[in-house]
């Protein structure tokens, strides 16, 4: 049974995956659908008529939910064709200021569990298999105020590029989709709104629009996907300017 595996799948963007993953790859038939709160996956499930659905109500910051979900793809010996690591937290606040809990979840979460579940994923995927990654603008250039989550999206978006090269040879691409800002609770949670005049002044996107976008550049096997043409043009522009120079422009 052709199975997509979600993360992050309870609400945002990652919701939106959930929705449009049909849409793009029809032939999924299993969705497993992991994040912490038990009943909106549950109630995420009941939305997927026709679809075999589990639900993992796993936090992947605690390392024990990596042995659940290895012990479930050792049982199951699923067939795996697409996995969305969209799991993720970021959090406003100075280096020093914020609480040590705070910055070293977003390592854990976005760092660590992306690591962790590619590495147990792969050796269930065979060729064609897809692999799409939730990176950030932030990963174009270090966000002060937001320096632990901008570089946690670096190391996504570089892993991605070197995931994409080593994986080739099996045929298995994988995808970083790199938004701006998106009207979804990691606004609220991550103490950003009403709290930074750049994320008052910086376009948003739109997420069913980015989540689309997203899923057709993993089928089509692109490397790097970046939605609006604001954001692309940023991308260039973090590139040729000096770092030194992006970061003061770049504060959060």
């Amino acid at each position: 049974m052709k199975t997509a595996i979600i993360t992050g799948a309870s609400s945002g963007l990652g919701r939106e995956f959930v929705r449009q993953i049909g849409d793009v790859f029809p032939e999924v038939e299993c969705y497993w659908l992991i994040a912490r709160r038990a009943d909106r996956l549950e109630e995420l499930a009941a939305t997927l008529e026709g679809k075999t659905v589990v639900c993992l109500p796993l936090d992947l910051c605690d390392t024990m939910s990596f042995m659940a979900l290895q012990q479930k793809l050792t049982e199951e010996q699923p067939e795996v064709v697409l996995l969305v690591n969209n799991a993720g937290c970021g959090y406003l606040g100075r280096i020093g200021e914020m609480d040590t809990a705070s910055q070293t979840r977003m390592v854990d979460l976005n760092m660590r569990a992306l690591t962790a579940i590619t590495n147990m994923t792969v050796p269930y995927m065979a060729a064609g298999s897809r692999i799409l990654n939730v990176s950030s603008i932030a990963s174009f250039c270090p966000n002060p105020r937001m320096t632990v989550y901008s570089s946690t999206k670096a190391y996504v978006s570089s892993f991605t590029v070197g995931a994409a090269e080593e994986l080739r040879p099996r045929g298995i691409t994988v995808t970083a989709v790199c938004p701006g800002p998106m009207q979804t609770e990691f606004l609220d949670l991550g103490g950003i709104t009403g709290h930074s005049k750049m994320f008052e002044t910086l376009p948003y996107c739109d997420q069913v629009r980015v989540a689309g976008g997203a899923l057709r550049a993993a089928r089509d096997g692109r490397t790097i996907y970046t939605p609006r043409l604001f954001y692309k043009f940023y991308r260039v522009l973090a590139k040729v300017t000096p770092v030194k120079l992006m970061v003061k422009f770049a504060k959060t």
